[in-house]
């Protein structure tokens, strides 16, 4: 339960990173760890210290990303609690215990990498590796809650269906890790555009990007009929229960990617939508893995579950 808490946790800190993104707040405090040199950061200019640039300060993007750094303190007291409770699976279910060592040196790790963002004044190659570490973090949570679970159900589910829909769904995995890593590219793209001496109005921006925004608007038709087989597999299978209703999440987030996608080009590149976009690539990710694990749940010869 505690794994799970943080996941959601997590999932909601990639929430307000994206908040953090889309109203341009990365540096709405130019220190770490602290905020322009305090622990609890200013509310006007007037309480600002000395040896800070006026001009750095906006209380409404400071104050968004010092609340982005509470979430993660937050999230780093859940997966210590995590670790802690996981003690009692280290001999019969070892992989919940190693999973939550694993998941409590990746949250130090992003501790440190947020503030290597902030100091390269937000690198963008430093924040594509912010992303992919947080995806990491939060996957390897699912898995601690997952092998926790196990012997709470079980999945039936032919053997040849179920080792065609592993392939299928490990390659849709790969592909969508492959799409998040473009996406992070245009949306560094885009803030160079942004933050440019002239800013053109947003309407031309994914169209000043160069090659970088084909190929992430190309790579999604990858993705939708890689996601199309992969439903097609599912139903004349005659797949049932977790696996279906899992299946069909994805082809849902896959479905609403797309249109978040082409709502952002056709919209002008509104930020509740740029948002949007981040969070439901990252659960798109999640449902993905879960699936896999799933899959992986119901692995006997015979085509019976190993809780059967």
């Amino acid at each position: 339960k505690t794994a799970i808490t943080t996941v959601a946790a997590t999932l909601f800190l990639i929430l307000v990173g994206g908040l953090v993104r889309a109203a341009g707040a990365g540096l709405g405090c130019p220190d770490w760890p602290t905020c322009f040199g305090m622990w609890i950061p200013p509310t006007n200019l007037a309480d600002l210290p000395a040896g800070f640039d006026a001009s750095q300060f906006n209380v409404y993007k400071t104050w968004i990303e010092y609340i982005n750094r509470l979430v993660g303190v937050l999230i780093g007291l859940l997966i210590i609690a995590t670790f802690a409770l996981s003690f009692r699976y280290r001999k019969e279910k070892s992989a919940v215990f190693y999973s939550s060592f694993i998941a409590l040196v990746l949250v130090i790790f992003q501790g440190w990498l947020g503030g290597l963002v902030v100091r390269s004044e937000l690198n963008e190659w430093l924040i594509t590796i912010h992303m992919l570490v947080a995806m990491v973090l939060v996957n390897m949570l699912l898995y601690a809650a997952f092998k926790a679970s196990t012997d709470l159900f079980k999945v039936l589910i032919d053997e040849s269906l179920r080792k065609k829909l592993l392939w299928i769904a490990s390659i849709l995995l790969a592909f969508t890790l492959i799409q998040l890593v473009l996406g992070t590219q245009v949306r560094e793209a885009i803030d160079v555009i942004k933050d440019s001496e002239f800013v053109p109005p947003r309407s031309f921006w994914l169209d000043s990007l160069g090659n970088i925004f084909p190929i992430h608007r190309s790579f999604s038709w990858v993705v939708f009929l890689m996601g199309a087989y992969f439903y097609y597999v599912l139903q004349k299978g005659k797949a049932e229960g977790i696996i279906l209703n899992l299946g069909q999440l994805i082809i849902f987030l896959i479905l609403f990617q797309v249109g978040i996608g082409i709502g952002l080009y056709h919209l002008d590149m509104p930020r509740v939508l740029q948002v949007l976009h981040l969070v439901g690539a990252a659960l798109l990710i999640c449902g993905q893995f879960l699936f896999i694990l799933v899959l992986g749940l119901a692995a006997n010869p015979g085509g019976k579950s190993a809780g059967e």
